[in-house]
């Protein structure tokens, strides 16, 4: 009895492996059609981020920022935050703008994530609205660095625009 109770059991983790490995395979397959659409638009993805049990891509082309349904006009970029549950922590702002713009920080209320998830995302501002990326509470600096890596594309991005046009 106690055989055929074993062969139960590892007949059941045999099904559930076999179930986890083929969501696994079916997951990086959507992952990669993903990427490989952004490939196909022109566009260099920047970071895969954090998004419930799918990822969203931040990627770029040579004029336009994309974030799920967004779409950022790199022209029209004047500040770039990192937010830390809701407060920003490093900033650029545009030289180009900065005479039109009033000096006010950037700053989304805080969600309570618990004990030591602190989120991290990324604000946008643009002429038009603020974008707010949301790079994730993932623990062990690993939302950190996705923030920390599109605000330094995005910062790049801004710099380069602010030497091509000279002093203001």
């Amino acid at each position: 009895m106690r055989d055929l109770i074993a062969a139960a059991f590892a007949a059941l983790l045999l099904v559930t492996a076999v179930s986890l490995g083929s969501t696994l395979h079916m997951l990086r397959k959507r992952r990669q059609a993903q990427r490989r659409r952004e490939h196909q638009h022109g566009r260099r993805v920047v970071a895969e981020l954090p998004s419930g049990t799918d990822m969203t891509l931040f990627s770029e082309d040579d004029n336009t920022f994309f974030y799920r349904d967004a779409t950022i006009d790199k022209r029209c970029i004047t500040a770039v935050r990192v937010l830390i549950n809701g407060s920003p922590i490093a900033a650029y702002e545009s030289k180009r703008f900065q005479s039109s713009l009033k000096a006010m920080p950037t700053a989304f209320e805080d969600h309570s994530e618990g004990i030591a998830h602190d989120r991290w995302d990324v604000a946008i501002e643009t002429t038009g609205e603020t974008t707010l990326v949301e790079c994730g509470a993932i623990r062990e600096r690993i939302s950190q660095e996705l923030a920390r890596r599109i605000f330094d594309c995005v910062k790049l991005d801004l710099v380069e625009r602010d030497d091509a046009t000279g002093p203001v």
